[in-house]
């Protein structure tokens, strides 16, 4: 499932290509029936809040996209191409010509104002955002003796981290995954919060996520994941060579080295 920095990356490149253009919304698979609704109307902006992508459009009306396992926007600059069969939505720009293709999203649904504020209520503080409050985390954390890697990936507490920013951020600020949230001192979590921001911004720029700071700004970016994440994935430990432990976090795969990362 794409991470915060992907979901934020589409809404930065959708609002300068179609920023206060016409376009064309059609849904050639037929499933989102709201489509004829934007045919011909005024694209204002996109906005992210975490793993959520919002698409504005004039009259006040507004689409709410969550990618999901499967979902995707495809590209296409110049002549359309003919849609394939599980496309649930298209837009298009004239002039230059390009064509957005969505497939594959858990959602893709027109919302009213009422229902995208429920929405954004559910979700947590994202890192990217300029209004965040880290605070907030904060005391929500102290009323948790859960596991801190399950509160990482809870997007009500915070939004668009996803299970590779989870191993990494614990990873590189020593924590293991299994520690009580509730135990986690106030230094510890302004660090981890810096770093999910610094890491989710670089991965907005990046468009993919770099962890290992040899790597920052390489040109080209490496392409074995071993030289662009710290533990994710990892069969031994970057620092110490002990062996990764990899073991089922609340449904999801959870990393430790439990040298580096002793609870």
């Amino acid at each position: 499932m794409p991470e915060g920095h992907t979901i934020h990356r589409l809404a930065l490149d959708h609002t300068r290509e179609l920023r206060n253009r016409v376009v064309q919304v059609s849904s050639p698979q037929g499933r989102f029936e709201c489509a004829a609704l934007l045919d011909g109307t005024k694209f204002l902006r996109a906005e992210a809040h975490g793993k959520h992508l919002f698409h504005r459009y004039a009259g006040a009306r507004l689409v709410h996209v969550h990618l999901g396992l499967f979902g995707k926007f495809r590209r296409h600059l110049g002549r359309e191409p003919a849609p394939r069969d599980t496309v649930r939505m298209r837009i298009v720009r004239a002039e230059p010509l390009l064509t957005l293709d969505l497939t594959g999203p858990t959602a893709c649904e027109l919302l009213t104002r009422g229902e995208e504020r429920a929405l954004r209520a559910r979700l947590g503080e994202d890192p990217l955002s300029v209004d965040a409050e880290p605070g907030l985390v904060w005391e929500k954390l102290l009323r948790r003796k859960g596991p801190i890697g399950v509160a990482l990936m809870d997007q009500s507490l915070i939004a668009g981290v996803g299970n590779v920013y989870r191993a990494e951020a614990l990873f590189v600020n020593r924590i293991h995954p299994l520690m009580p949230s509730n135990t986690l001192q106030r230094a510890q979590f302004d660090t981890l919060w810096s770093w999910l921001v610094e890491a989710l911004a670089r991965g907005v720029r990046d468009r993919r996520i770099i962890t290992v700071p040899a790597a920052f700004g390489k040109s080209p970016i490496p392409r074995l994941r071993s030289e662009r994440v710290h533990i994710y994935k990892s069969d031994s430990c970057p620092s110490c060579g002990d062996k990764v432990r990899r073991w089922d976090l609340a449904g999801r795969w959870a990393y430790a080295c439990d040298r580096c990362q002793s609870l």
